[in-house]
């Protein structure tokens, strides 16, 4: 597997190619978002550890312009800034998960290896409602027998709404059963989840699978006629 990390901080980037290509990894490099961007855009990769604050060109300006030419990586983003606006602005981009230095390498390795086996995973389905099949041995999602690409978050997300569907379920309890202890419980990050999960599962806005229950959290409703064939 192939892995571009685009860091600015020349000790970091050295720790990161240093703990991936001991975990047998290939490695690419760039110190700044020009070479970043360029490396991405001409040269295939498995995935991406971009920083969001990058000279010459921001973290989030290279993801822009890469998903604009339909460069499909798992994209993980770093920053060192606390407000959640700078998270929502990198998801928003289309990064896939994102860590707030400084962190455990341990954390990075097992969020990457996470991307990187939902990418190229393989799945017997197990739970079905309408058009939307989730197998959980594979950890995979189809849409009408179209593979869905999620995030870890995203499938968790799923995977536990679809679990409890019917239920309305709350904000806090999302984050209490599915995430880490130290996982950023801004609200404001989990709608950018709910968002785009929306989004992959019902592009033509005729499903709408996750409804909003006004103070309460969400819920997933089946469409008309759906059963469980778990």
């Amino acid at each position: 597997m192939k892995l571009l990390v685009i860091e600015d901080d020349t000790d970091l980037r050295r720790q990161l190619v240093t703990a991936l290509n001991d975990s047998g990894y290939t490695v690419e490099e760039a110190e700044d978002g020009e070479e970043g961007l360029y490396l991405g855009s001409e040269f295939p990769y498995d995935l991406a550890i971009v920083d969001l604050g990058l000279p010459k060109l921001s973290g989030v300006e290279v993801i822009q312009r890469w998903r604009k030419q339909d460069v499909n990586f798992p994209i993980i983003i770093l920053t060192a800034r606390g407000d959640w606006q700078d998270k929502v602005e990198g998801l928003e981009a289309g990064a896939d998960d994102y860590l707030v230095k400084p962190f455990h390498m341990e954390e990075l390795m097992a969020r990457l290896n996470a991307l990187l086996r939902r990418a190229a995973g393989h799945a017997k389905p197990m739970l079905e409602f309408g058009p939307i099949t989730l197998d959980s041995t594979g950890r995979n999602v189809y849409l009408n027998g179209e593979t869905v690409k999620l995030t870890s978050y995203e499938y968790r997300t799923l995977e536990y709404m679809m679990l409890n569907a019917g239920k309305v379920i709350s904000k806090s309890e999302l984050t209490e059963h599915l995430y880490h202890q130290d996982f950023d419980r801004d609200s404001n990050v989990l709608e950018v989840f709910i968002r785009r999960l929306r989004q992959k599962l019902d592009p033509e806005q005729s499903l709408q699978p996750i409804t909003t229950v006004r103070g309460l959290g969400y819920r997933f409703d089946l469409p008309a006629g759906a059963t469980d064939k778990a």
